[in-house]
């Protein structure tokens, strides 16, 4: 079979250069050569490594999370709990088991698996083959049960597909950005830019801080963001949730190219591997913040991971496993560190939690947006 890379250089030729977000879209999800269709990635073996994967202690303290919300929700007698890029399966196997702490929780839960990867839905199943309570899969969030529902997303909305503008003229105001694209030249795949402005429309969905860009200021933009917020939107306008989202990126929106490729946990070129590197981008939280609040969608501010685990309870967890697991005291230790330490996960990763009207705030941050 033809390489991807290979394909997408045919394709190009053909038709043109491609968006940033069409170029992530076909190497991260193409059926044949596609990186999630085709492989696991995750794990000490695999590209890269989440935070389920470091410690048992992240999924059971949003188990117990999960617990508080169903509870601040009126304790529904039916819960959907839905994970959005469910990984193997272990955080969600992590929340089951220390959710049952709750009888009258695990009773009234369904989970609902979101997953493009049918060889990570594989490993899932396995995973979960012993769950206290039934597991479906779905394709996709709209596709999901409707009732009152808790969506999680770990590590999620960093592998959606961003597009790229750069700032050409400063005093154009939106008028200004042009979109970086995939062009080839010479027969390899290179950046190249847009000579034209991009279209009114594109303009309006920049957010509040391109006002504020120099000329040659890359924006970053992810038009899937608006889709998952217009559906958890349309969700909770039905029915009470809560979603909540774990992920690397800046607190307010910020200038600069963070698209990166990673492969056996080591960076390298975006164009080296198409289909065979995981491909992410840092989220704007500030952007979602908008996003949301354009929506009238309630919205947390988001809060570094090390402080939102801490109010849930994290360090008490470790401990008490350290009590009951002595010999593996240094290991607990390492793994707390890696979480909330903020020259590790601690405060490059926030959380941010979208919520139906009138429910309270949620447990581990400040105020809502």
């Amino acid at each position: 079979m033809q390489p991807l890379k290979d394909r997408l250089i045919a394709k190009i030729n053909a038709e043109g250069p491609l968006s940033i977000a069409e170029y992530m879209t076909i190497c991260l999800l193409d059926p044949v050569q596609g990186y999630y269709p085709t492989r696991d990635p995750l794990g000490s073996d695999g590209d890269f490594i989440t935070a389920p994967e470091i410690s048992q202690m992240f999924g059971e303290v949003i188990g117990l999370w999960c617990i508080q919300t169903w509870q601040d929700m009126g304790r529904p007698n039916r819960l959907h709990l839905i994970e959005l890029g469910p990984g193997r399966g272990i955080m969600m196997s992590d929340i089951l088991r220390a959710a049952q702490l709750d009888k009258a929780f695990m009773k009234a839960v369904n989970v609902t698996l979101i997953e493009a990867s049918p060889a990570l839905e594989a490993v899932q199943g396995k995973t979960l083959s012993s769950a206290p309570c039934p597991i479906s899969w779905a394709a996709s969030l709209d596709k999901a049960p409707q009732g009152p529902a808790i969506i999680i997303g770990n590590e999620f909305l960093d592998c959606l597909p961003i597009r790229q503008f750069i700032q050409k003229d400063r005093f154009a105001g939106r008028a200004g950005w042009q979109e970086r694209m995939v062009a080839v030249d010479d027969g390899n795949l290179r950046f190249g830019i847009s000579p034209a402005s991009i279209s009114e429309t594109v303009q309006a969905t920049l957010p509040a801080a391109q006002e504020d860009a120099k000329d040659d200021d890359l924006l970053e933009v992810c038009p899937a963001s608006a889709q998952i917020v217009d559906q958890v939107k349309a969700r909770f306008d039905r029915d009470s949730g809560r979603a909540l989202f774990i992920d690397y990126g800046p607190e307010t929106t910020e200038f600069g190219d963070s698209l990166q490729a990673l492969k056996r946990h080591k960076k390298v070129g975006v164009f080296s591997d198409p289909g065979n590197t995981d491909l992410t981008a840092r989220v704007d939280f500030g952007a979602l913040q908008e996003l949301a609040r354009a929506v009238d969608l309630p919205v947390t501010l988001p809060v570094p991971q090390r402080e939102f685990l801490s109010k849930l309870g994290l360090e008490m967890r470790a401990v008490a496993l350290s009590r009951a697991q002595p010999n593996s005291k240094d290991k607990i230790a390492r793994q707390l560190h890696r979480l909330t330490a903020s020259d590790e996960m601690g405060e490059l990763f926030k959380a941010i939690c979208f919520q139906s009207e009138g429910l309270s705030l949620p447990l581990g941050f400040r105020e809502l947006a």
